[in-house]
Formats: C-alpha cells, structure tokens, sequence
C-alpha cells in the first residue's frame, strides 16, 4: 500500500487515507484481510503509532496519527475539548424520506437549502451492528451543515460539514436522516453509487489553530487536501 503522507514530524503523521480502506484494525483482527492504514504506516515507519481518530473504511481523507503516547494524549485532549475543527465535504442525493421506515420516528421536515445556508444538527446516537441510530440513550451528537449548492452536472447536492462531536457515522447519520443520503451509501437509503470506491463523503481539512500547544508539537494550523472530485 501506498502511504499518501501530507504532514510528518517527530509527533505526528497525517495522512489523507483511500476509501475502502480501514484506518485501524477491525473487531475481527487478523481474519479480516481489508487493508489497513494505521497497519501499513506501524510497519513502515518501523515503530508504534497511535490513532487520534478515525474514518469510515468507505470514507476518504485525513487522518491524524499521534508517534508517542505524550504526543497521543495531548490531541485526545484538544478533540475532547473541542478545539480541533474538521470540514468534510459531501455530495448527496435528492430530500427523500422513503428510505426511512414508516415505523421510526423521524420529524420528516421538508427542507429547500439556500446555498450558503447553515444548519445545525443534534442527535443522540447509538451505534448498531451496522448503523447508527437516535435514542434517548444514545451520545450527544452535534454537526454544523453548510449547504454549498446543486450541481446541475452532476445532479447531486453538496455539503460541507463540520463534526463538532465524533460519533461513529455522525455524518452519514444526519444528512440521512434529513432526507440526503449521502451518494453511494446504500446503509443509509442512498440508489446511486458513487463514481469512485466508496461513498462521496471526504474529510478534507484539519484546523489546528485552537488547539492549546498544538504549535509547539510542530502541527501547522491547517492541513489540507483536495475536494472529492
């Protein structure tokens, strides 16, 4: 596997993952022979590594990877402590709730975005087998939307979001359960299939600019990798 690096030092590696790619090893360890990328980079930089966070294996973009525990625990803090600020863009399907079981509750409002339009989305979420779903039980869940517009080409809608949580499928969870599915992401009621492998969501930009101590440990105060086409 080809490790694509965008920023190295003696703390940190962030890398801009493939989809159809795991970040960590899955709950199935060796039996499971999809490739992994915390794997592969251990292995060729010849010395442990420690995920800060994680992407979908059918999602693409950037990942930070802390080299020490000191380095580990310091990012774990700025994402607790929200100061770490993640954009992802998204391209999605048409408003439709009819992947959406008449027997879940659902507020099925109907949503005509402007472009520029900003959204902001709470949930309380619990992570299935396989989806992710609102209960009262579940963890807090906030995510800011940013409708950039309809691509007439392309016939799919665009977002930006912006995880202020991290919650696994947060994203793919929202824009699904207000009636975009993300294009590609028959999990969550999507048709279409994406023209590249995997769903049409990317983690693009890292902002580490409020991140107490961040300069120091050499992190710039942004990173950043092209768009999903």
């Amino acid at each position: 596997m080809n490790l694509n690096i965008i920023f190295e030092n003696s703390h940190f590696a962030i890398l801009d993952k493939d989809a159809m790619v795991l970040t960590t090893p899955s709950r199935e360890g060796e039996s499971d022979q999809r490739e992994c990328l915390g794997l592969e980079l251990q292995k060729q930089l010849k010395q442990q590594i420690f995920p800060v966070h994680r992407l979908d294996f059918e999602v693409s973009g950037l990942v930070l990877f802390a080299k020490t525990a000191e380095a580990h625990a310091k990012a774990n803090t700025w994402f607790e402590r929200k100061q770490v600020f993640k954009t992802y863009l998204a391209f999605s399907e048409g408003q439709s709730f009819e992947h959406i079981p008449a027997n879940v509750k659902n507020h099925r409002t109907k949503m005509d975005p402007k472009e520029g339009e900003k959204f902001f989305w709470k949930s309380r979420l619990l992570r299935g087998k396989k989806r992710a779903y609102d209960h009262a039980t579940g963890k807090p869940s906030e995510t800011e939307a940013v409708y950039v517009g309809y691509d007439v080409s392309q016939k799919w809608h665009r977002w930006e979001l912006h995880p202020l949580t991290g919650r696994p499928h947060q994203l793919r969870f929202e824009l699904s359960s207000h009636g975009f599915p993300i294009v590609g992401d028959e999990l969550y009621g999507a048709k279409r299939v994406f023209n590249k492998p995997g769903i049409a969501l990317r983690a693009i930009r890292i902002d580490f600019s409020r991140a107490a101590g961040a300069k120091e440990l050499g992190l710039p105060q942004v990173v950043e990798v092209p768009g999903l086409l």
